[in-house]
């Protein structure tokens, strides 16, 4: 039976890339942009974001770069001792549309609403806590 790439990624790697797709998002940045910026193919981003494919170090100084970040905050670096925290609310981050939906409701006013929609969203995913 053959196992997919990100079951064999190293935690570390998968870490990275989420650090990596979390701030091109914060940065409004595709994925097609930030590829044609490190000079290699989207889908190459989408393998490094996933963790499937590991960045070598001259790759994630280019992607640093074009992110304009230092290459310490793709590792977390000088983060709080809480490290794993830290990569729990990246990875939440990194979902798709989670970003999207955390912008809308830092619009929504103060109050009701945002109780109503945080119960909403938590009806449709019973697991959630």
């Amino acid at each position: 039976m053959t196992r997919k790439p990100e079951a064999l990624a190293d935690p570390i790697d998968i870490a990275v890339g989420a650090r990596i797709r979390l701030l091109r998002k914060v940065r409004g940045m595709s994925q097609q942009a930030l590829a044609e910026a490190a000079g290699v193919t989207f889908q190459q981003i989408q393998k490094y974001e996933r963790g499937a494919n590991r960045v070598s170090a001259s790759m994630l100084s280019r992607i640093a770069a074009a992110l304009d970040a230092p290459v310490a905050e793709m590792f977390g670096e000088g983060a709080a001792a809480g490290q794993g925290g830290i990569d729990e609310v990246a990875a939440l981050l990194a979902e798709p549309g989670a970003l999207e939906l955390l912008r809308a409701y830092a619009h929504l006013p103060k109050g009701p609403q945002r109780i109503t929609l945080v119960d909403f969203v938590r009806a449709l995913a019973p697991s959630a806590a």
